[in-house]
């Protein structure tokens, strides 16, 4: 029974693990995210945003980045616990 679990259940747990890290990869995309902060300050410089609508996604952005290099840390420092 054993046997047939472990042939059964770890490719899946594999799967679960793989897919996982990609969610969080997408999730806390540090480098993306700074990339959009780019992007909205371009569009800001050539008069494609408000300077108001530049203020808010300029501020969400930097909230997202905040939140993710915090989570890039946690993960680093394995404080971020994954219950299965």
């Amino acid at each position: 029974m054993i046997l047939v679990d472990d042939l059964l259940m770890r490719p899946l747990v594999s799967i679960a693990d793989v897919l996982h890290s990609l969610a969080v990869s997408e999730l806390y995309d540090v480098a993306g995210i700074q990339d959009e902060l780019k992007e909205t300050h371009l569009l800001y410089e050539l008069g494609e945003l408000s300077h108001e609508e530049y203020e808010q996604q300029k501020a969400a952005l930097e909230t997202r980045l905040e939140v993710a290099e915090e989570a890039h840390e946690r993960l680093r420092n394995g404080k971020i616990e994954v219950k299965r």
